[in-house]
C-alpha cells in the first residue's frame, strides 16, 4: 500500500509574491520557479531548451534588458539579477505547468499544483473585485442621480418661496357684511 506524503508546502503568499506582471501577462521568472521546484535555474533552462516545442511564446518568453532593469527596481527579491549576464525567462501559468512535466520530480509536481491553485485564486479574486467595482459604480450612479434630483427639488422650493414673497397683498373680493366689520 502506498501513502502519499506531501514533500513540501510553500505558503500561497510566497508563490503570489513571485507572480509578476510583464507585458500584461502574469508570469513567474525562471529563477523563482527553479527555487520553488527545488532545482537549479541552469537545470530548469536546460530542460526548456531540450523541449522547445513544449514552450511556445504564449507559455514562455525571455525578458529584455529594459524589463530586467525595471524588475530589479520594483522587486527586492530580484536584486541578484543585477549581477547576472543572462536575461531570465518568464513563464506564464501554462508554461509553469509544462515545466513540471519536463522536470518530473515529486516536488515540482506538488509545487506546480499549488501554483495552479494560486493562479486560480488570483483569477477568482480579480473576477470578484471586478464585480464588486461594478456594483459600487451602479450605486455611485444612483447616488449622483438622487443628488441631482434633490438639488432640483430644492431649486423648485426656492422658486416657490420667491414667488410667495413677491405676492402682492390684495383686499378680499366678494360680499362683505357690515356687521362682520364691527
Amino acid at each position: 500500500m502506498t501513502t502519499t506524503n506531501s514533500l513540501i508546502h510553500v505558503p500561497d503568499e510566497v508563490i503570489m509574491s513571485k507572480i509578476i506582471v510583464i507585458r500584461d501577462k502574469k508570469v513567474m521568472l525562471d529563477r523563482d520557479i527553479a527555487e520553488l521546484y527545488g532545482v537549479s535555474t541552469k537545470r530548469l533552462n536546460e530542460q526548456v531548451k531540450r523541449n522547445p516545442k513544449r514552450f511556445p511564446p504564449d507559455f514562455m518568453f525571455q525578458i529584455t534588458q529594459d524589463e530586467k532593469e525595471i524588475l530589479i527596481q520594483q522587486f527586492e527579491h530580484l536584486n541578484a539579477l543585477k549581477f547576472s549576464s543572462t536575461l531570465p525567462f518568464a513563464f506564464t501559468e501554462h508554461g509553469a505547468v509544462m515545466l513540471s512535466s519536463v522536470l518530473s520530480s515529486e516536488q515540482a509536481i506538488e509545487i506546480n499544483i499549488q501554483i495552479v491553485r494560486v493562479y486560480t485564486h488570483i483569477r477568482q479574486y480579480l473576477s470578484d473585485t471586478t464585480a464588486f467595482r461594478l456594483e459600487i459604480e451602479k450605486i455611485k450612479s444612483k447616488l449622483e442621480n438622487q443628488s441631482k434630483n434633490i438639488e432640483l427639488v430644492f431649486q423648485y422650493l426656492d422658486e416657490l418661496m420667491e414667488l410667495q414673497s413677491n405676492e402682492i397683498i390684495r383686499p378680499a373680493i366678494g360680499f362683505q357684511h357690515s356687521l362682520a366689520r364691527s
